[in-house]
């Protein structure tokens, strides 16, 4: 029998996503994040890099225009903000200090209680592997929750009038082969693929159906696998972290 998902907390207010690309969160997550916005949640997104390296018919310089604008616009329509992007290399992002260093910085800016990332995993559920980014940016961030609440880390930051959160209280692992946790978004599935085809140039690039197709059958079948463990209803899945 399938193990069953349980509702994801509600006791919080803030929320930071976290992730390597522009699109990595309407992939995993943006459905979810409508949801939370619409009760009056406060959702950051921080990029770690702008997706420079992901359309081949784009130069790098060009891309990542094209694809901030799109991330932008995705957010706004999930009710997001605020979106930050950190300027790491697209497709080479280095494991290390000066990642870890980031994200801890970024975690104390905006003092979340959940913190959202993408599968850190090496796999992806139907068994296929997992990109050098989305691993090593889903490790920096489990790491970086620790680090962004001892002050004897990274001490450079407190002096620059960034004191230590030690308040996050949740990480949540979108897209995990490992779900344990899922957020209803049977109200929600019309913008989640919304927030997914504004990626438009990026989904062009992708395939030969319009963004707008490849958006909705996307949302669908994941959606629809993930309620199989939740009552039958359309569901974003989690893999949540207590601290």
């Amino acid at each position: 029998m399938t193990d069953l998902l349980d509702p994801m907390p509600e006791d919080w207010q803030r929320c930071l996503a976290i992730a390597a690309h522009p699109d990595d969160l309407e992939y995993g997550a943006s459905g979810a994040v409508a949801v939370w916005t619409g009760a009056g949640r406060e959702v950051s997104y921080v990029l770690v890099t702008r997706g420079e390296a992901g359309i081949d018919g784009m130069t790098p310089a060009q891309a990542a225009v094209v694809r901030e604008e799109e991330q932008r616009a995705s957010a706004a329509v999930v009710g997001v903000r605020n979106v930050e992007f950190l300027d790491h290399r697209d497709g080479v992002i280095e494991p290390g200090l000066a990642l870890r260093r980031d994200l801890a910085a970024a975690i104390r800016r905006y003092r979340p209680e959940l913190v959202v990332t993408l599968n850190h995993h090496d796999y992806w559920g139907q068994g296929g592997w997992n990109s050098a980014d989305h691993r090593v940016v889903g490790r920096a961030v489990l790491d970086a929750v620790a680090d962004a609440g001892n002050r004897w880390v990274f001490p450079e930051l407190a002096e620059a009038g960034l004191e230590p959160w030690d308040g996050v209280r949740w990480v949540a692992v979108a897209g995990s082969p490992q779900a344990t946790h899922a957020v209803d978004v049977s109200a929600t599935l019309d913008r989640a693929v919304a927030s997914l085809a504004a990626h438009h140039a990026y989904l062009a690039a992708l395939g030969d159906e319009p963004p707008e197709q490849q958006a909705r059958a996307f949302v669908s079948r994941t959606t629809t696998q993930a309620a199989a463990r939740f009552g039958g209803q359309p569901a974003v899945t989690f893999e949540l972290l207590a601290r």
